[in-house]
Parts: structure tokens; sequence; C-alpha cells
């Protein structure tokens, strides 16, 4: 009876930890970890990365010139023959930026998840947990586009490419849209929190 749903939820609680903390190590390994390491060594290094295209008539293949080439229709892969370090670092520099607050997100999250299964959700760390992942979100929708935008124009500047990719800002809706809920759930958590402090006040 009792017994084995109060042990059922204890296993699906740690299930639920396993798997967020599963998730924050593959992101921090493959986000974050392989990019630096293929910029700074030893895993080979990267040399391309996608970028729109200004105009839906793409470049009709692959075209080439001053070490930099473009391969694709709405979005293009620019490559770059012999990339230097500073062209590494801008290749992959908004992924990591990216993946540096999904850590941020399923760090944050993987401490709620625990509060969960100890029977405490309105734990007043919650609400603050939620505020800095709703900031993360938030960032992940607005900051990572600029970071893709900015590392773009770097990266075309002064090449043949310069004309052909789009290197505006772009901030993502649905992630500013996430982050607002997710603002707002924050707020009731907090809400919750000071009910249960005046409940137990009470009591």
């Amino acid at each position: 009876g009792m017994d084995a749903v109060a042990w059922w939820r204890r296993v699906d609680g740690r299930a639920l930890e396993g798997v967020v903390a599963l998730v924050l190590l593959l992101v921090g390994l493959f986000g974050v970890v392989v990019p630096v390491l293929r910029v700074i060594g030893p895993l080979p290094g990267v040399d391309s990365r996608t970028v729109g295209l200004d105009g839906a008539e793409g470049v009709g293949g692959a075209v080439a010139g001053d070490g930099v080439e473009l391969r694709g229709l709405h979005e293009a892969e620019l490559v770059f023959a012999d990339p230097g370090l500073w062209e590494r670092v801008l290749i992959v520099l908004p992924g990591v930026t990216g993946a540096i607050l999904f850590v941020v997100i399923l760090e944050r999250l993987l401490r709620m998840v625990r509060t969960f299964h100890d029977g405490d959700a309105f734990a007043p760390e919650n609400a603050r947990r939620l505020t800095a992942i709703a900031v993360a979100v938030l960032l992940t929708g607005t900051l990572v586009p600029l970071v893709a935008g900015l590392t773009a124009g770097a990266l075309v500047d002064g090449t043949w490419a310069e004309e052909a990719a789009r290197t505006g800002y772009e901030p993502s809706g649905l992630w500013v849209l996430v982050a607002i809920l997710l603002f707002a759930v924050a707020g009731a958590f907090r809400h919750g929190t000071r009910l249960r402090a005046d409940t137990e006040g009470l009591v």
C-alpha cells in the first residue's frame, strides 16, 4: 500500500535526478569541454560553422575564395581552409555560450529535483533557482543570438562571404516567452513559500 507508493516515489525521484544529472554531464562534455579542446587542441580543430544567408536564393552549391567557403541555401556552412586560433574561438563561441547557459539551467533544475523527492517543493531556495533558470533561458534567447551575429560578422569581415552571410541580431521570441512564463512560475513559488511560512507560524 502506502509503503509501495513511497518506495515508487523515491525510485521515480531518483530516476529523474539521474536523467537530469546525465544530461548535465553530456551537455558539459560535448557542449563546452569538447569545443574548447577543438579550439586549443588536442582534438581536431574546428573549421566550419552554420550561418544564415541574405536572400532565399542561397549560393547554389559551394562557393569559395579568400580561404573561406559557403555551402548551402537558406543557411550555409561557413568553411575556413586554415582557421587561426581567433577564428576557431569565434566559430565555437555561440555554441559554448548556449551550452554554458544550459548547464546553469540543468544544475539549478537538478537541485530543485532533489528537494521534490524530499517532499519540500516550496523550499525558499527553489524560487531563487527558478528565477536563475528564467534568467538563463532569457539569455539563451537574447545573448546567444547576439553572440552568434557578432561572431558571424567578425568571421566574414573582409572576405567575399561578407555580402552573402546574414550577421544581424535575431533574438528568439520562443525562448523569451518561455522565460516570461518561468518568471511567473518563480513568482508563484515565492508566494507558496510565503504561505507555507505563514501557515507554519500559525501552528
